[in-house]
């Protein structure tokens, strides 16, 4: 049950988007930390790990902020 409120929370606009804006920014500079050898010699990049750079950040934003926001909500520490 906490689980579903917790993901409910997490798809709020006011949540989503700036862990979007996260997303961006660290994914991008992971993909050049982690890809940027290959961008730099014109080989192709790892569409996986690519969408992994990106997607890591906005999960671990946005249950940061989710669960934030259910502690402020339930009134605990």
């Amino acid at each position: 049950m906490a689980l579903i409120r917790l993901l409910r929370i997490a798809g709020r606009r006011r949540i989503a988007l700036p862990a979007l804006k996260v997303a961006l920014v660290v994914g991008t500079l992971l993909n050049l930390v982690n890809q940027g050898g290959n961008l730099l010699e014109g080989m192709p990049l790892n569409a996986t790990q690519m969408l992994l750079n990106y997607l890591v950040p906005f999960c671990v934003s946005s249950y940061s902020a989710a669960r934030n926001e259910l502690q402020r909500c339930d009134g605990q520490d």
